[in-house]
C-alpha cells in the first residue's frame, strides 16, 4: 500500500486550519501522515493544531 503525505503549510488560519487537518484525519484511506508547517503564526493557529498533536506525524512553527 502507498503511504500519502499530507503536507500543510500555514500562517495565520486560526479560522480554517482545525477544519483542515479534520479533513485529513477524517479520509478513509489510513496509510498517510500528516506534516503541519507553520510560519510562526501569532492568531492562535499553533494553539489549534497543537490539539491535534497526537495524530501528526511532524508540526513545525518557525519563522520562514
Amino acid at each position: 500500500m502507498i503511504k500519502v503525505s499530507v503536507i500543510t503549510a500555514v500562517f495565520n488560519a486560526k479560522s480554517t486550519i482545525e477544519q483542515t487537518i479534520q479533513s485529513v484525519l477524517n479520509q478513509t484511506y489510513d496509510n498517510f501522515e500528516l506534516i503541519v508547517i507553520d510560519g510562526a503564526s501569532t492568531d492562535g493557529t499553533t494553539n489549534i493544531i497543537k490539539k491535534y498533536k497526537d495524530s501528526l506525524s511532524v508540526f513545525v512553527s518557525e519563522p520562514d
